[in-house]
């Protein structure tokens, strides 16, 4: 596995979310996350402009024998979706913590941010797994 980028913080669900301008974030799903999903074949993402609470579903996943359901981290309202990695899933795969980053977020309340699990948290439980 590759090593983890440092500029990110981490959720237990295996999401990442890279702080940008202002209250602006990314979010995407890990490289776990990818190998655990193993074929991703569809992603649905929310629209550009829908408002989402923290725990809300943020992205449904599609694999080859399930459907899974991604809870946001954070609340607000997205800004924008990566057309790219919906019409071609696996941008998701191929590039995790870059290209394929799923939806970008303005958030409500940073103090969203402060549940989130630094690079060396998220290292420690992703090795417990």
């Amino acid at each position: 596995m590759a090593e983890l980028p440092e500029d990110l913080q981490y959720t237990e669900d295996h999401l990442w979310v890279r702080p940008g301008n202002g209250d602006e974030v990314r979010i995407g799903i890990t490289e776990t996350a990818v190998a655990r999903f193993g074929g991703i074949v569809g992603i649905s993402l929310p629209d550009v402009g829908a408002v989402l609470s923290r725990g809300d579903v943020l992205a449904e996943i599609e694999t080859d024998d399930e459907s899974v359901d991604i809870e946001t981290p954070v609340g607000g309202e997205v800004v924008a979706v990566n057309a790219v990695a919906a019409e071609t899933p696996d941008q998701i795969a191929a590039d995790p913590f870059g290209d394929g980053w799923l939806v970008a977020v303005e958030i409500d309340d940073p103090t969203d941010l402060e549940d989130l699990l630094d690079v060396d948290a998220y290292s420690a439980l992703d090795e417990q797994e």
